[in-house]
């Protein structure tokens, strides 16, 4: 097949709300049941796509794809083939989970405000509310993307799918907190690449990844790697918040961004042609419904994270952590916790090729667009260096050499998976290790 398609990142894992799957169409079987042109929530997956884009990481994907071989055809009819039971049963019991996890956010602002909540129980109270808001706005965001089309729907996937992070980001920076903000980001780019694409081998076992996409996505993140050591160099010798590697950041975002837009742009060319094809009606939350439930969970997630940001320093002292050990680990995973379990659900449902692909197109995002994103929009509030420490480009380049290694020839499987678990593992011990910058 040669026509583009969307996934949706969160969707496959996180149809909360029961209501809205009468809607969407229940399908036979998860993703399987698009083989027949139907479609199961917004999901829309064929398995001989092999290039991926995403344009909003709890958002849609923009798939390029190529002619299936007859090996692929042969995956498609036995991963189609697989008893969806066990899967979907355990699929229900993360939904009703996470839709009563949609109370913390409010319940932790009332709380906090009426009575003042020691540090620690803040911290933990706003980090479990951000998975499923984080989940509410890209769900949002993707119902709005089917009225708007391949071009607003990019544009609003990859400004709100990245809102937690980046109020985050934008908060910490308003407090001083410049490690924070380069550990979360950097801890991001590390978590996608080892994390999730190693829970995701585990889950799917033995496969088949597109090798050429793949290539793609690792060249993307090392091209930003090596631009990032630019200014984080100019920080080695001392002084790394200095005004002059803010200013030097500031050319290295825009070239970040170019490639980003000049990436995302090539794909969504591709996905008008799927999308000018369509005569389906769409059946999920009106254009308006979708807009509201936005705005309103975009609201509570930034009063949320500005308790998580407030308490961070002193939940990180109560517990014996670094501020930059809580920002690049747990605040990096807590803001990736949705689109995690969506790419785990997707390569257990045997999708390995699109959930590898997923947890890259991820990774690659944040480096191209989230990190200069923040970097630009810092200087509204104070101006942000990219001085990242050496360990932090160290990890970063050693993360994609562990998965360059790892995923060589395209072949999955779950030893494949632990040994990058365990690289995230060490380099979570090499940061707690590493701790505050000194001075």
């Amino acid at each position: 097949m040669h026509d583009a398609v969307a996934v949706d990142l969160a969707a496959p894992a996180l149809h909360l709300v029961p209501g809205m799957e009468r809607q969407l169409g229940r399908g036979r079987g998860g993703l399987d049941h698009t083989r027949d042109g139907g479609r199961v929530g917004t999901v829309r997956a064929r398995l001989d796509t092999t290039r991926v884009w995403c344009n909003g990481r709890r958002g849609r994907v923009a798939v390029l794809p190529r002619r299936a071989s007859g090996s692929q055809e042969q995956t498609r009819a036995t991963a189609g083939s697989r008893p969806p039971s066990d899967r979907l049963g355990f699929c229900a019991v993360l939904h009703r989970i996470l839709f009563a996890l949609l109370g913390l956010g409010p319940l932790l602002i009332v709380l906090h405000y009426a009575t003042g909540l020691g540090s620690t129980a803040e911290f933990v109270l706003a980090a479990a509310a951000l998975v499923p808001l984080a989940w509410l706005i890209g769900e949002s965001t993707e119902h709005a993307a089917e009225h708007t089309g391949p071009g607003i729907g990019g544009f609003l996937n990859a400004t709100f799918g990245n809102a937690p992070e980046l109020i985050i980001a934008l908060l910490a920076v308003h407090e001083g907190l410049t490690d924070v903000v380069r550990g979360s980001l950097t801890g991001s780019v590390i978590g996608n690449l080892l994390l999730v694409m190693g829970f995701s081998l585990v889950a799917g076992g033995k496969g088949q990844a597109d090798h050429h996409s793949g290539l793609v996505s690792m060249g993307v993140i090392a091209a930003a790697i090596g631009l990032f050591v630019i200014p984080a160099a100019m920080g080695w010798s001392g002084e790394p918040e200095r005004h002059a590697i803010a200013v030097a950041s500031i050319p290295i975002s825009i070239v970040l961004l170019v490639v980003y837009v000049g990436v995302t742009w090539m794909a969504l060319r591709r996905h008008s042609a799927m999308h000018i094809a369509s005569d389906e009606a769409v059946h999920g939350w009106s254009l308006r419904l979708s807009l509201v439930v936005l705005g309103v969970a975009t609201v509570v997630t930034a009063l949320v994270a500005e308790v998580l940001v407030g308490s961070l320093e002193e939940f990180a002292h109560k517990v014996g952590l670094s501020d930059f050990f809580v920002a690049a680990v747990i605040v990096a995973i807590v803001g990736n916790a949705a689109e995690h379990g969506g790419a785990v659900i997707v390569a257990a449902r045997g999708k390995i090729a699109l959930a590898v692909e997923i947890a890259l197109a991820s990774a690659a995002q944040v480096a191209v667009f989230l990190v200069p994103a923040v970097a630009l929009l810092a200087w509204l509030i104070d101006p942000l260096a990219l001085s990242f420490r050496v360990v932090e480009i160290a990890c970063l380049a050693a993360a994609l050499a562990v998965v360059a290694v790892t995923m060589f020839g395209g072949r999955t499987s779950r030893l494949r998976g632990w040994i990058l678990i365990a690289a995230y593992v060490g380099i979570a011990i090499v940061f707690f290790i590493a701790g505050d910058r000194a001075g």
